[in-house]
């Protein structure tokens, strides 16, 4: 008995394997249906970004999220698309690095984040920002 046997017991068929690609939480839906997302899609985008630049940039058709550190611009184009049912043009990624703070003798960090910034097709908006 060799070290990778245990390993091939897990799927001993490949109709196994299909079962449990479809019981996984991580369902595609249709792109724009509301109230049927997916699971990756809300876990992509943690909360809007808000803050005066961002207040400005959506009077633009251009918003901005916190995202996922491991996110890429094609999962949150299709996140965006399917939670809000709107049409993405572009996305811009930002790396915001952690920083350095100082509490009187105690040094801490502040957490490092991912922002996206989401520009939506002209004519199209989001309700998210307090007006």
């Amino acid at each position: 008995m060799s070290f990778l046997d245990k390993f091939k017991s897990v799927f001993k068929t490949a109709g196994e394997e299909d079962k449990l690609k479809q019981q996984s939480p991580l369902k595609e839906t249709k792109a724009g249906s509301p109230g049927k997302t997916s699971l990756l899609a809300s876990l992509l985008l943690k909360t809007p970004h808000i803050s005066e630049k961002a207040t400005q940039l959506s009077q633009e058709g251009k918003y901005v999220f916190k995202v996922v550190p491991k996110a890429n611009k094609i999962q949150l184009k299709q996140a965006v698309e399917e939670l809000y049912g709107v049409r993405v043009l572009s996305v811009n990624i930002i790396n915001i690095k952690s920083k350095a703070r100082r509490l009187g003798r105690i040094v801490g960090r502040v957490p490092a984040y991912k922002k996206a910034v989401v520009k939506l097709a002209p004519g199209q908006r989001l309700d998210i920002l307090p007006q």
